[in-house]
Parts: C-alpha cells; sequence; structure tokens
C-alpha cells in the first residue's frame, strides 16, 4: 500500500484534510501559518482537499487563484522538494490520467507547434526585459560573473569552446530561439548558422535584430532539418523532443554532421523516468514537454554517438531563474495592463519553483558533447 493511500485512507477515518497537510509540511520544516519567510499563508480552507485531491496541479491552480500565498515561495518549494513531499502530491488521479495519455500518444510529434504558440509567442514585450539583452531562455553559466547578462555570455562562450567554433564553420542550431546563440556564434566566431524553431514571435525577432548576420533562420519542426554542418547544437530543446522521439533525434544529429564534426546537447535533466513533466505546467507552462534523464540520453545514443563530456551546471538555473523572477517582476507595471494579474500569479509559481526545483538537485542542467561512433576525440570536448 502506497504512503498516499494510507494518507487518503486516514482522511476517509476522519482525519480533516487541513491537519494531513500541516503534518506532511512540518515534516518539512514548513509551518502553514507560521511566520517564517518560507511559511505558506492560508486563504480558503478548501486548499487542503484540493491539494490531496489534485496532487501538484491543485498546489499551482490554487496559489494562482489566491487561495494561498507565501513570502519566500521558492525557498517553500525548496523544502518540499527536498522532503520529497512532491511525490505525496503527484500521486493523484490527475497525474494517473496525464501518464496514461502520455504513454498511448506521441504528443510531441502530433503538436510540434503548441509550445511555440502558447507559450514562445506570448510576447516578445514580456521576454526582452525578464531575459536581458542575449535573449537567451536557458541556464546561464555564473562561474565568472556577476550578472545575468554576462553569465548568458559566458555560457554562450562555453558552447563555442566545447564545439570547437572557428571563422567560417557551419552550425545547424535546432532549437534556436530568439537567435542568441546563432547572433553569438556569427558575431564573434564568424560562423554561419541555420536554425530551426515554432515560434513566430522567435522568426521575427531574429529578422528584425540580425538581419545583417549570416544566419537563417526557419519556422519548422526540427525533424525537417536538411543539409550537412560542422556541429549541431540544440540548446534547451531535447525538453520539448520526448521519450518516443530520442532515438530519432539522435539519428538526426548523426545524418546533419560532417564527419569529425560536433554534436552539442544542452538539456535539463531529471534524477527519475517519468513519462510527462508535472500536470500544472504541463497545463500552464510548457505544454506535451517531458524532461529526460541522462541515462535515457545516452541509451538513445547507443551505437550512433559517443559521449565526449558531459558536464552538469544545474546550480547555475537556480541563480538564472532567479534572476529571470527578479526583471519580471521589475518589469510589471508596464506588463500588467496587457498581460493581468493572473498572469502574475501565474508567471510567480512557475519561476520561483522552478528556482526551488534546481536548488533542491530535483532537476539539473546537462551539457554533453558527442561525436559520431567511431570518430577521434575532438580536443575541444571537454569541460570548463
Amino acid at each position: 500500500m502506497t504512503g498516499l493511500v494510507q494518507k487518503l485512507r486516514a482522511v476517509l477515518e476522519g482525519r480533516p484534510a487541513g491537519d494531513l497537510v500541516r503534518e506532511l509540511f512540518a515534516g518539512a520544516g514548513v509551518t502553514v501559518g507560521g511566520s517564517a519567510p518560507w511559511d505558506p499563508q492560508v486563504h480558503d480552507e478548501r486548499l487542503y482537499a484540493r491539494v490531496l485531491r489534485d496532487g501538484t496541479l491543485g498546489v499551482g491552480e490554487s496559489y494562482v487563484e489566491g487561495w494561498w500565498d507565501c513570502p519566500a515561495l521558492d525557498q517553500m518549494m525548496d523544502r518540499i522538494l527536498r522532503a520529497r513531499l512532491d511525490i505525496v502530491v503527484r500521486e493523484s488521479w490527475v497525474l494517473l490520467s496525464q501518464a496514461i495519455r502520455a504513454r498511448v500518444f506521441n504528443l510531441q510529434t502530433a503538436r510540434p507547434f503548441e509550445v511555440g504558440e502558447r507559450h514562445y509567442d506570448i510576447g516578445n514585450d514580456l521576454y526582452r526585459p525578464m531575459l536581458g539583452k542575449s535573449m537567451m531562455y536557458t541556464c546561464a553559466y555564473f562561474k565568472d560573473a556577476k550578472t545575468l547578462d554576462a553569465a548568458q555570455e559566458a555560457k554562450l562562450d562555453l558552447v563555442c569552446r566545447k564545439i570547437g567554433l572557428a571563422k567560417g564553420m557551419r552550425v545547424l542550431d535546432l532549437g534556436c530561439g530568439w537567435g542568441g546563440f546563432a547572433s553569438f556564434a556569427a558575431e564573434r566566431y564568424g560562423a554561419s548558422v541555420v536554425g530551426y524553431t515554432v515560434s513566430r514571435e522567435q522568426v521575427a525577432w531574429v529578422a528584425e535584430h540580425h538581419a545583417a548576420l549570416p544566419i537563417e533562420i526557419r519556422l519548422d519542426d526540427y525533424r525537417n532539418a536538411t543539409g550537412t554542418y560542422d556541429a549541431v547544437v540544440s540548446i534547451g530543446l531535447l525538453e520539448h523532443v520526448g521519450p518516443k522521439n530520442h532515438r530519432g533525434y539522435m539519428e538526426l544529429c548523426a545524418r546533419r554532421v560532417a564527419p569529425g564534426g560536433i554534436i552539442f546537447m544542452h538539456t535539463i535533466g531529471g534524477n527519475q523516468v517519468r513519462a510527462q513533466i508535472d500536470p500544472w505546467f504541463h497545463k500552464y507552462i510548457f505544454p506535451n514537454a517531458v524532461i529526460p534523464t541522462l541515462g535515457q540520453l545516452t541509451t538513445a545514443m547507443e551505437k550512433i554517438l559517443v559521449a565526449e563530456d558531459v558536464q552538469n551546471i544545474g546550480p547555475h538555473y537556480d541563480r538564472t531563474l532567479m534572476a529571470w523572477w527578479e526583471n519580471f517582476d521589475a518589469a510589471w507595471p508596464d506588463l500588467r495592463a496587457r498581460y493581468g494579474d493572473t498572469f502574475y500569479r501565474q508567471w510567480k509559481f512557475y519561476l520561483l519553483s522552478s528556482a526551488a526545483a534546481f536548488r533542491a538537485r530535483y532537476l539539473n542542467l546537462y551539457q554533453i558533447v558527442a561525436t559520431l561512433t567511431g570518430a577521434a576525440q575532438p580536443p575541444t570536448a571537454r569541460s570548463s
């Protein structure tokens, strides 16, 4: 009998849902109604039953609807994840139904443009102040940097060094975003880049800001990439590929990289295999996303690619997300009229709970350098 069944039975046997939830939180060092910054304040007593019924979906939705607040939401979620309370609230009918759906359907193939339309096309007026001048929507690298902009530049330079980028090289950028890597590679290293994205707003941004550079951005599914390149790069795409398609992704990279070339992958990685992303994130933030594990990716590489180097920079994502939150919060007075207060609470929950997930090492960020099977190890394929 699972822990969740035992707890639900306790409720059915007469224990109030509020008592049970408060007891669970206390085990994580979180006091409902307490005075610490990480202690949640409940405004609607229906919250407790909703959390037990709907799991993490109920946690996120009830926060957005104002049923509860917390002065330091990221610190509360950090404690909850470290205590693994997410397992209790995640094991609900909502997750079960979503897991069955993910196993039956290949959502990443069936709806490749959905995440672009629902997330990346929200508005460049939102992403511009939040992301900073690089417009990079992926983990920065704060090793020797103090600001978000400097850390994103350090990340981009790290990627370029890992792939041995040099003047005249041709690079395929799968899931190119707003052209942050493409423009950096072209300006700093003299490379030419072909990028693929499912976001119309990202294509428009690149056309407006980087038209003079040797960059070609195509509004298309990454699976339709053509040509041969000295390096194939994806920075934040594998989270949208899905486990049914990991092997196909690796095969595509192998087809598109020239002999002696390098394949580079930058992706969030989970600690255990799951068929779907968290239900709240699937519904409101990243539809159809699935966080891969390092093991899933290396298994998909078998007999095709050789992993030359793997580096985990996950702790840097905590700082990145907190910087995005600070930028978003500072820009909110100019954004509020268009997006509304519900969006503010939704975005706050998204950014701060994500920061907590990396702080608790619940999520990681892997950079993988790979070559074709049988190729000699390139001298650039090492961590920095």
